[in-house]
């Protein structure tokens, strides 16, 4: 029986980069699917754990082989870094060759389409195997209608003051914990590595750009689908000289309820480029909730409930001092959900699906009088 994205095991690629901020989708996949990870390669780093690496995953051993890999039986392999652009690096021809001969699926997020690659396609099909490329949209996609702007479940955005800070895994940790507490909740993955790990969903950073607000209008009608919420991975920033469109189109999608500002407070320019956005200071959480808000409100009135951090490289003393910074200049409630409680996020998530019921109780029981 062939191995889907919810059965396989992954020999994960991150050749080089394995690190903190290098490696996302490697380092999302050891967080939330631990246990389908059974090593990953870089032979820069071969020998420790991704406990060492990482700080947090464990006994997963870091291999610098295919063969090496090989003895944890992995299914497939997951490409899980994506160099500056997505394209695929030719130095990695022969990793994903000596993959797809020794019969392992390719699971890739780069921009650059594995099975569209001749080459690639050839060996794949000769040794019987899949290349999933997580990025490639769906075809035919509409341009938006606002549609989301009225469905009944609670649609929350997460936001940021920059890319690649943490917006997935908010979102992951709040969905996480309302789940606990008997929610109904429904995510909805827009990039890559949200999709490798929910399983489904569309990489909006792959559509073109008149149509990524009908992905995100999309995504969040099917995620409400037997769901009281819905909570929707952001990308990017509004501020982000190379990424802004695909925010824009996102927040304009989706049309959210409410969102969650994420913030890395030791973050002081853009991200990305090897230092080329240095010139552009980055909006503090006051300036950027009034930003998110603002550009939503000429098409449905929404509000930032509260601040997400990401505080992996400040002390505990210092990551206190900074969500207690964020909310005496936000208002808002703050925590870094993966290294405290994520409860006043999801305090602030059930309280405002509190509020929409009211609204949309009071507004039935208007129109029948």
């Amino acid at each position: 029986m062939p191995h889907t994205l919810a059965t396989h095991r992954y020999l994960t690629l991150a050749e080089g980069l394995f690190g903190p901020l290098t490696s996302k989708t490697a380092n999302s996949a050891i967080r939330y699917l631990p246990e389908r990870i059974v090593a990953v390669l870089d032979s820069s780093q071969a020998g420790q754990t991704v406990q060492k690496v990482l700080g947090f995953g464990g006994a997963i051993p870091v291999v610098g082989t295919i063969e090496e890999g090989l003895r944890g039986a992995p299914t497939a392999l997951l490409v899980g870094i994506a160099p500056q652009g997505g394209q695929l690096p030719e130095a990695w021809r022969g990793v994903l060759a000596a993959a797809i001969a020794a019969g392992l699926d390719v699971v890739s997020g780069l921009h650059f389409y594995l099975g569209d690659d001749p080459e690639l396609a050839a060996l794949a099909e000769r040794a019987g195997v899949q290349i999933v490329d997580l990025r490639k949209p769906p075809s035919a996609l509409p341009v938006s209608h606002g549609l989301a702007r009225d469905v009944e479940p609670l649609t929350v955005l997460t936001v940021g003051t920059d890319c690649n800070i943490g917006k997935m895994t908010a979102a992951l940790q709040v969905r996480d914990a309302l789940r606990t507490r008997g929610a109904r909740v429904g995510f909805a993955a827009t990039g890559q590595t949200g999709i490798l790990i929910e399983g489904w969903g569309i990489a909006v950073d792959s559509v073109v750009a008149d149509f990524i607000s009908g992905a995100a209008e999309r995504l969040v009608l099917q995620a409400c689908h037997g769901n009281d919420i819905v909570l929707v991975e952001g990308q990017g920033s509004l501020v982000h000289p190379g990424y802004s469109g695909v925010t824009l189109g996102l927040l304009h999608g989706t049309l959210p309820d409410a969102m969650i500002l994420c913030h890395l407070p030791s973050r002081t320019f853009p991200y990305g480029g090897n230092g080329a956005y240095s010139w552009m200071p980055l909006p503090g959480p006051p300036d950027a909730v009034r930003l998110c808000e603002a550009m939503v409100e000429p098409l449905k009135p929404s509000r930032v409930i509260a601040v997400s951090l990401n505080t992996w490289d400040l002390t505990d003393a210092q990551a206190r001092d900074a969500i207690a910074r964020a909310e005496d200049e936000t208002g808002l409630p703050a925590t870094d959900p993966v290294r405290f409680d994520p409860a006043p996020l999801v305090d602030a998530v059930l309280a405002e699906q509190a509020r929409k019921a009211e609204r949309r109780e009071a507004g039935r029981g208007g129109s029948g009088g």
